[in-house]
């Protein structure tokens, strides 16, 4: 379980991207974080696994405060603690392959990682995550030669195979077509229940929020101003975290498409 217990981040600038956030995620639990840009919704994922230096408060995973780790004891928990980028964050030189296998870094010693001489074991569960996302027969391709959505795909089977407890995505679906959205999200929710993980996406779509997940976490300015179930978002919580708009065809437009599923499914 993560639980974040008053998390404050206060920028030199002097810009207070969070403001005493309190949050608990359980085991296979999936939330949605939403709100405006600059709300502190990619600052909140980057202080859980310490990209970004709290200010004050405390990330606690498992019952391991991760804010108070020296450097020798947040490289062995980050291995725990999977993230999917918004931009990928590929080495576009490597293969689809080579790619995944650099989330087994933290687990094999350095000539083993410099040389990228694996154990078959990791191979294997390489292997069998590529099958999973749809990228088995591209596993020797060049990830430089990969769509956008190919390249998420190969961010997630990278995240997983480090076999984390915790995962963190964060805009997965910002530079993706709407239909590739949609498998994205679908494909990030179903493994994550499928391992029982926890784990926290950072979304501007609040029509995939909606869609995919059963609970969402709303911030605005740094603080939480919802938490509760997709169907909670009515408009005037949205007004609440986004200020004033025409919510009523936003909520249409994600019924209209949860329908449309629906029909397809028959």
């Amino acid at each position: 379980m993560l639980k974040l217990e008053k998390l404050t981040k206060v920028y030199n600038t002097g810009d207070k991207a969070l403001s005493g956030v309190d949050l608990e995620v359980g085991k296979g639990q999936v939330i949605a974080l939403i709100g405006p840009s600059g709300a502190g919704k990619s600052t909140l994922i980057r202080c859980v696994n310490r990209l970004v230096q709290p200010t004050s408060g405390r990330a606690i995973l498992d019952g391991v405060d991760i804010t108070a780790l020296g450097a020798g004891g947040l490289r062995r928990e980050r291995r725990r603690m999977g993230m999917i980028f918004q931009e990928y964050a590929l080495v576009e030189r490597l293969s689809v392959m080579e790619n995944v296998l650099s989330g087994r870094l933290g687990y094999v010693g350095f000539w083993r990682s410099f040389l990228r001489k694996f154990p078959q074991s990791d191979v294997d569960e390489a292997y069998r995550l590529l099958d999973r996302v749809g990228l088995l027969h591209m596993a020797d391709k060049r990830a430089d030669a990969r769509s956008g959505g190919q390249r998420q795909r190969v961010g997630i089977a990278r995240a997983l195979i480090q076999d984390p407890t915790l995962l963190l995505v964060d805009e997965p679906t910002a530079s993706l077509d709407p239909k590739t959205s949609r498998e994205i999200m679908r494909l990030i929710v179903e493994m994550c229940r499928e391992r029982e993980l926890a784990t926290i996406i950072n979304i501007h779509d609040v029509n995939l929020a909606k869609m995919f997940v059963q609970r969402v976490v709303g911030l605005e300015a740094g603080r939480i101003v919802f938490d509760g179930a997709p169907d909670e978002l009515v408009p005037d919580v949205l007004t609440r975290i986004y200020g004033e708009e025409d919510w009523e065809a936003t909520i249409e437009t994600v019924d209209d498409a949860d329908e449309e599923n629906d029909e397809a499914g028959k």
